[in-house]
């Protein structure tokens, strides 16, 4: 097919109203049908804190109990809690993982990823575990029966080397993502909840009700930091000391405009300051931060189209325009 019928297929009428049609049908059905596809993860992750509040309520009642108080049912549950161990758990106790491959910081960052409980971390240990010798397996399967690559034995030996490092990566990587894109969540909503957070202090609310309201509010936007202060709100509840929960806030989100909301949170209820002027300030900056991260994505978007403009936009151009005369100087019979 040359250009001229290029030219004619697309300059006639019905082919065109044709694909018109087709790209609105598929606008309408992806309009219609993704949406049913989607879950509600919001619903899941209200749903988890509410398990994770009732997990507070008891261990704090826990902290409560005597040791004289304990009675035989409650022995008789933790019975039953050790003979029917999940997998991960019988395999993680019986290689003692969290001896060997459990790192200083792999509750901090489970937290940090939205990942709680002790459920969590034998998760993570399992697939650090997991994970090596599936690709160990998987590079020398492939190897030894589908390629080589006409690779050496040296080579050979270094790939499989390197298939197991980046299986014991492979865990970290994900959670480095997952906690890159939680964050990059919570940011986006943290100066609204803040204006909310302002309004419901200056109306004469509490701070256990101003972070229910502000869970229930935020929640559209954005999921985790609802998720956030609706554990803070049960913290508040059941911790004796409220800086515990303030700073367990700050552990569980790692962004810098928490970490001074959770100052002044701390200031406020040891020395008496006023709450109110604090979050106002705290609300300006955290508003101010955001549009001087947004002028900075802004300034960073020239450098970044130079390549595929000079890649896809201008070839592009020079067919348009060159066109034309190419195809009058090819019917002239030159």
């Amino acid at each position: 097919m040359n250009a001229t019928e290029i030219v004619n297929l697309f300059s006639d009428s019905e082919n065109v109203t044709m694909v018109l049609v087709g790209v609105g049908l598929l606008a309408t059905f992806a309009a219609f049908v993704i949406p049913m596809l989607q879950d509600d993860t919001l619903a899941k992750r209200m749903k988890s804190v509410g398990v994770e509040r009732e997990r507070i309520r008891m261990r704090e009642r826990a902290k409560m109990k005597t040791a004289n108080a304990a009675s035989g049912s409650t022995a008789n549950a933790s019975l039953r809690h050790q003979q029917f161990k999940p997998f991960m758990r019988n395999i993680v106790d019986k290689f003692s993982l969290s001896k060997w491959l459990s790192t200083d910081d792999a509750k901090a960052r489970l937290a940090l990823a939205g990942y709680r409980g002790p459920q969590a971390e034998t998760a993570f240990l399992f697939f650090r575990l997991v994970a090596p010798v599936a690709l160990f397996l998987a590079t020398i399967f492939y190897i030894g029966f589908v390629d080589d690559f006409g690779l050496s034995f040296i080579f050979q030996a270094g790939v499989v080397l390197v298939s197991i490092y980046l299986g014991v990566k492979a865990p970290e990587i994900f959670l480095t993502n997952t906690i890159q894109k939680r964050q990059t969540s919570m940011k986006r909503g943290y100066p609204d909840a803040l204006d909310l957070l302002l309004i419901c202090v200056e109306s004469g609310m509490s701070i256990e009700h101003g972070f229910r309201k502000v869970s229930q509010e935020i929640g559209p936007q954005s999921g985790e930091l609802a998720e956030e202060f609706a554990l803070a709100t049960a913290e508040l509840s059941f911790l004796p000391d409220r800086r515990v929960a303030y700073q367990n806030l700050f552990a569980r989100t790692g962004l810098e405009g928490i970490k001074q909301l959770v100052t002044v949170l701390v200031q406020a209820e040891k020395y008496g300051t006023p709450l109110g002027t604090a979050l106002r300030v705290s609300a300006q900056e955290s508003r101010d931060m955001r549009m001087m991260e947004a002028e900075k994505m802004a300034a960073a978007l020239p450098p970044k189209l130079t390549v595929p403009m000079i890649l896809f936009f201008l070839p592009v151009l020079l067919v348009v325009v060159i066109a034309p005369a190419m195809m009058q100087v090819f019917d002239s019979g030159y």
